[in-house]
């Protein structure tokens, strides 16, 4: 049956609605296109209009509209974005206490600050943890359990789907909104499309088995260039997240984290030149902290404005080059600058090299990789790439926060970089 002028739809329940056309009732079973709907809570007393005529269709939940649109073959997908919307909407409203989030990555390097800063708001968090987890996997699980007090601790094997729902079913807990801070521990090919992709995709099919209705991704600013395997891993299931229409989303890209590029404090403190590639102005970047690159997450959680966005975040202040990041660093310090600015193509003649081994020695496809990666961040700009001009765009990188790079440095320089260790990450 064609749908023309306006149906109302109303949802009694998480899984029961009705339909009226032209102010008549009907049963949702009269449309095909409708029958392997699967709602998910909460619904009660919401609803949603559809008007095919207009090429728009609204729904109204507590007194808030939000617009789509719907025609031809895409009136499946576009209804259940809708529902997926008007979901999404409805746990936005929630109070924190009865909002339950689920955190993946919840002991990497930002995931530790996610889970404190989304308990600090009063939700309901439960955070995902291997049993030995951490740097080089020191932490066991009665450290984990004391780093997150006041979260449900799962213990559970994120690139293993099945034991992983039945880790999440064991808690007991619907979940309402899962947060995904996973990311590749070394960023090696084939660690890359195992965690940025795979587990992450199965923390979007566990979090929808039980009930989510929004989540939310840290990405990486990167991704909009995309020549290193844990880039492409990360934009493949960018893609895939945006075209669910099970759940509503938003897809937070930040710049550089302070703990990259206070990688040379300690051996500038010893006396060691500042290095860099090039002039020391091959690219730049807006870095963010830890802080506050996790409170911007928790907006996420609550905020309708950055529901189905895709939202590149740097820090506050300007756009730093490594020139002027070495520059900051030895007036902290109140020295004179010493830099060794390094032939960008010695990284170039490695690479080659590498990939020429590869052919024969496979075992050094990583090696490779590593070496891409150090080449990537030394020429390009952790900065908002204009599609247009195909050039960053530092005015146009959205600062979030009050830390500053300054800041970073002078505690770093005064306590060390203690809490900031780049781990299995040091390549980058």
């Amino acid at each position: 049956m064609a749908m023309a002028a306006v149906t109302h739809l109303q949802l009694l329940s998480p899984h029961s609605f009705s339909c009226s056309i032209h102010q008549q009732q009907t049963n949702y079973s009269s449309f095909p296109f409708l029958n392997s709907l699967s709602l998910p809570p909460p619904f009660a007393n919401s609803s949603l209009f559809l008007d095919h005529q207009s090429h728009k269709s609204s729904h109204f939940s507590h007194g808030r509209c939000f617009w789509a649109t719907l025609s031809g073959q895409k009136r499946f997908q576009g209804f259940r974005r809708c529902v997926a919307e008007l979901a999404a909407g409805t746990v936005l409203r929630k109070s924190p206490r009865d909002t339950n989030v689920l955190v993946v990555g919840s002991t990497g390097y930002i995931g530790k600050f996610v889970v404190r800063e989304v308990l600090k708001r009063g939700y309901n968090v439960i955070a995902v943890a291997r049993e030995r987890s951490g740097i080089g996997g020191n932490f066991d699980k009665e450290q984990t359990l004391a780093e997150f007090g006041g979260a449900a601790v799962c213990f559970a094997d994120v690139t293993d789907l099945n034991s992983f729902k039945a880790a999440l079913e064991a808690q007991g807990s619907q979940i309402d909104v899962v947060v995904s801070c996973l990311a590749s521990r070394t960023g090696g090919v084939k660690d890359s499309w195992k965690i940025d992709y795979e587990a992450t995709k199965n923390s979007l099919e566990a979090g929808l088995a039980m009930g989510a209705s929004h989540f939310v991704l840290l990405s990486a600013i990167c991704v909009q260039k995309p020549l290193l395997e844990f880039q492409k891993a990360k934009l493949r299931f960018e893609s895939e997240l945006q075209a669910c229409d099970k759940i509503s989303w938003s897809i937070v890209r930040p710049t550089a984290f302070f703990k990259s590029l206070g990688g040379q404090v300690e051996t500038v403190k010893a006396g060691s030149p500042y290095v860099m590639f090039g002039d020391g102005k091959l690219s730049a970047c807006k870095p963010i902290s830890e802080a506050d690159l996790a409170s911007f997450i928790a907006d996420c959680i609550h905020d309708q404005d950055k529901v189905n966005r895709v939202l590149p975040v740097g820090g506050p202040g300007k756009a730093y080059t490594p020139l002027e990041q070495g520059e900051l660093l030895f007036r902290t310090m109140g020295k004179k600058p010493r830099c060794i600015k390094v032939p960008i193509e010695i990284m170039d003649f490695a690479i080659s090299i590498l990939d020429f081994l590869v052919r024969f020695f496979p075992s050094l496809e990583d090696a490779a990789e590593f070496g891409k990666i150090g080449r990537y961040y030394a020429a390009e700009s952790m900065l908002v790439l204009d599609p247009k001009t195909g050039k960053y765009d530092a005015d146009g990188t959205p600062s979030y926060g009050t830390d500053t790079l300054e800041a970073f440095f002078e505690k770093v320089v005064r306590e060390g970089m203690a809490g900031q260790e780049l781990g299995d990450q040091a390549v980058f």
